[in-house]
């Protein structure tokens, strides 16, 4: 039998011909410790999907410091830039070690900082901060919300937003909501783990879709907050394997995402 001729199609122009339109990178997805070898084939997978990687907790900070430096090389060869979480900037705050701390992010290479006060009071002021960081070529991202306190209350939601637009006003490049490693009882999700959307949509008004940005460390909360928000939602604290699931989700490509009138490709001719 004869073998057909077939017309090579990309896996790009594929998604244009079911609808899936372009997209800019939204996910800034987190690096708790990954071996060099696994966190940089993930990225050299998934780069174009990612608007920041983020180092986070302190696990950078006890590494072989070659690793760290590896990844974070990896990194910005792929232009993906890197954030430090923001435990590291509470503790040298709280110990007078900011411009050190500072100092060792800027020599190895990280792209921004993120401030916070989780787990501690901040008595600097944000522009304070964000003059050391600039000075040293580091940007700043702030993050909301107390990481022992609860879900947001009513009340508490527009403190956190006047303290959000104060560190927008000197600079900070995005607010980050806070919500852990599980989504359950903290931010915007209740102590089941569901998505308080009226909350969420406070979030999205008073600082925008492109500067607010969600942590979503676990399924549950990334597919709540896809499906709410739609695909324009900035989502963070994603483990790196979990990227592609995300994004097949994003882009209506998931069996469960292709149920949402906002999630699903649009189809041929769209």
């Amino acid at each position: 039998m004869k073998k057909t001729k077939t017309k090579r199609i990309h896996t790009y122009d594929y998604l244009k011909l079911i609808g899936v339109p372009d997209m800019p990178a939204r996910l800034s997805p987190f690096d708790p410790g990954y071996d060099p070898v696994t966190l940089i084939s993930h990225l050299e997978q998934s780069a174009h999907l990612i608007s920041c990687l983020k180092i986070s907790m302190a696990c950078w900070q006890v590494a072989n410091e070659r690793s760290t430096i590896a990844k974070i090389k990896a990194a910005r060869r792929l232009k993906i830039p890197v954030c430090t979480g923001g435990g590291p900037f509470e503790i040298a705050v709280q110990f007078g070690k900011l411009p050190e701390f500072l100092d060792l992010a800027a020599g190895l290479g990280v792209t921004r900082i993120e401030a916070g006060e989780g787990f501690t009071d901040m008595p600097l002021k944000p522009e304070q901060v964000i003059k050391l960081a600039r000075s040293r070529g580091l940007e700043v991202q702030f993050e909301i919300g107390k990481k022992h306190e609860g879900a947001f209350k009513k009340d508490v939601v527009e403190e956190l937003i006047d303290q959000g637009k104060r560190w927008l006003g000197a600079g900070a490049a995005q607010i980050v909501v806070e919500a852990r490693e599980s989504a359950q009882g903290i931010g915007a999700f209740d102590d089941k783990g569901r998505l308080n959307a009226k909350v969420a949509d406070r979030f999205a008004e008073g600082f925008g879709m492109a500067t607010a940005v969600f942590e979503a460390p676990n399924k549950a909360s990334q597919f709540a907050l896809l499906n709410h928000f739609g695909p324009q939602v900035y989502l963070s604290n994603v483990r790196i394997e979990e990227i592609l699931r995300v994004e097949i989700y994003r882009r209506g490509l998931h069996s469960d995402a292709f149920q949402h009138d906002n999630l699903r490709p649009k189809g041929p001719g769209r």
